[in-house]
């Protein structure tokens, strides 16, 4: 088995890509993936049924809309959604965060539609 000696510098990673709600996959941990997206706006309703869902934000402001209330989280601070809650991201400003999932989770869990995405892997 090789052994990569590269540190993934995550400020890089994010300049290598500009697109909205788009998951990049940076690593590969156990069986989860880590990923980086940029967000604007407002996502869609969704559950993963079968998952918790990490959100750790890089940069910028992330409010995770909860049916119980909202999350409002800053650089540096993050927040597990626990799975089978209903939740829909959103960002007033540009924000990049990071993701920690199960591989093979959709971006949109059970919800689907135009914006259900795979990862992209950042390469």
């Amino acid at each position: 088995m090789s052994v990569s000696l590269d540190p993934v510098n995550i400020v890089r990673a994010l300049d290598r890509f500009s697109e909205l709600w788009t998951q990049k996959k940076i690593a590969d941990l156990n069986d989860y993936e880590i990923k980086l997206a940029k967000l604007k706006g407002e996502f869609v309703w969704h559950t993963h049924p079968e998952t918790d869902e990490l959100f750790l934000v890089v940069s910028g402001r992330l409010t995770i809309q909860l049916r119980e209330g909202d999350v409002v989280l800053g650089p540096g601070e993050l927040y597990v959604v626990p799975r089978g809650v209903e939740h829909c991201p959103m960002a007033e400003e540009e924000t990049a965060i990071l993701l920690v999932e199960p591989a093979g989770t959709l971006n949109t869990g059970d919800a689907g539609g135009p914006m259900s995405k795979a990862a992209e892997s950042l390469g």
